[in-house]
């Protein structure tokens, strides 16, 4: 295990627009206001396509699923991370039967807005998203 205490030093508000790919708007928006480290809190909104990625397999480094579709859905949620100015967020979506979700991808549209909170930290979790050499990890 790996722990870290730091404060928040801002919380950033981002508002995504209709037609606008959700992964990029999140990468262009960091780059834009210097925001290096983040915690993608919370993400709302609504789409007209999804593209995401899922683990497929149980060993490391695990194989992985691409999922994408063309349908309408909520985005129930969106959580993550900016790390070294690279966009690790994990979303759900959901229609009227079910929901569903994983690793954000290029390709998820937004279809009327979504809007998401950062709490930009002074961190550095360049190495928090890779499983790498586990025992560095847990130094």
């Amino acid at each position: 295990m790996k722990l870290e205490r730091k404060s928040i030093q801002n919380l950033v508000f981002l508002r995504l627009n209709p037609g606008d790919d959700l992964l990029t708007a999140i990468q262009e928006a960091a780059e834009k206001n210097n925001v290096k480290n983040a915690v993608i809190l919370s993400g709302v909104g609504s789409v007209i396509s999804h593209s995401y990625h899922v683990v497929a397999s149980p060993v490391n480094p695990p194989k992985n699923e691409f999922v994408k579709g063309d349908r309408p859905a909520d985005i129930v949620n969106i959580n993550g991370f900016i790390i070294n100015n690279r966009v690790h967020a994990h979303i759900i979506f959901s229609d009227t039967n079910i929901a569903y979700g994983g690793h954000l991808e290029l390709g998820t549209e937004v279809l009327t807005f979504a809007i998401l909170t950062l709490a930009e930290v002074d961190a550095d979790f360049d190495q928090w998203d890779s499983i790498g050499n586990i025992e560095d990890l847990l130094k």
